[in-house]
């Protein structure tokens, strides 16, 4: 299964003491960018968290949200901060002294400032908030998961269409060859009678030079590798897995040989074909971007 790298979950957890939630969205990135906001408690999980949702993304950047409310009153704690307290009050203290301004604190503005009070989680075992975060996260991660799978089957079914669009174009590239063969030996003989009597054609001289023009212009090589690259990503994309970094390279050889394709085209009708093929390389590698 090929998965797209933007997605988003969600999941909850909910008993008489404590609810948790976990929201995951991604966006496309070239290699796992994770960006975490959650509780200071949680922190020291991070990368018990982080080695959790390898498990199910391997590329893309994804914002991590971690919500947890606690409703056990033996939850939590106040702690009074008698330095930070007394340093407020010194520093008002001096720039009262200095600017000549009333002093104005009292104990209950005091109290908001920031720090001087602070709430204390009086259970910081780590064991158990993993035991309390994992089942949530991975919930979310598969829920997460599901939907970059849905978007993914999307690209993949757009993909293939697009590459058997190719196909039928390189196709036609190929049967186009002998028709431009033999209309460039007419072309070739009818200059020929201009300047010559019709029994003065030679016609073994006209044969080398469509040998010649023919192998300036041959495009054998380039239509066969391209083919094999459409082919590859085609395996590829059914296969399945992580596969968008080898994806665009492919992408990037398949622009070559078409590249090549135009450059050797002097012929109106493959021209044009050649054009169809980079528009949808283009296409193609734009699509790639959303693929892990």
């Amino acid at each position: 299964m090929v998965y797209s790298m933007t997605g988003f979950g969600r999941a909850e957890y909910q008993d008489e003491e404590k609810k948790i939630t976990v929201e995951m969205k991604s966006v496309n990135h070239r290699y796992l960018d994770f960006n975490f906001k959650m509780p200071k408690k949680f922190m020291i999980l991070d990368p018990f968290i982080r080695s959790v949702l390898k498990d199910y993304i391997k590329r893309g950047k994804t914002d991590v949200f971690i919500t947890y409310e606690n409703y056990s009153e033996k939850s939590s704690s106040l702690k009074y901060n008698e330095d930070i307290a007394a340093q407020y009050l010194k520093y008002a203290e001096q720039m009262k002294d200095k600017f000549g301004l009333p002093n104005d604190i009292s104990v209950s503005r005091l109290l908001r400032f920031p720090d001087v009070i602070t709430s204390e989680d009086s259970r910081t075992d780590e064991e158990e908030l993993k035991r309390e975060i994992e089942s949530v996260l991975r919930e979310c991660a598969v829920r997460f998961q599901k939907a970059r799978e849905i978007e993914g089957m999307n690209l993949q079914k757009d993909l293939l269409s697009k590459l058997d669009a190719m196909e039928l174009c390189v196709g036609k590239i190929q049967e186009r060859e002998p028709q431009i063969m033999e209309e460039y030996r007419n072309r070739l003989r009818a200059k020929t009678a201009e300047l010559l009597s019709e029994s003065g054609l030679d016609e073994g001289r006209i044969a080398a030079e469509v040998v010649i023009y023919a192998d300036k212009i041959c495009k054998d090589e380039e239509t066969v590798r391209l083919l094999s690259h459409i082919r590859s990503m085609k395996k590829e994309l059914t296969s399945g897995g992580a596969v968008g970094r080898k994806l665009d390279f492919i992408a990037q050889e398949m622009n070559r040989e078409a590249n090549t394709i135009l450059s050797k085209s002097n012929d109106l009708g493959t021209s044009d074909l050649g054009i169809e093929l980079k528009t949808e390389i283009e296409k193609i590698r734009e699509q790639i971007q959303n693929i892990e």
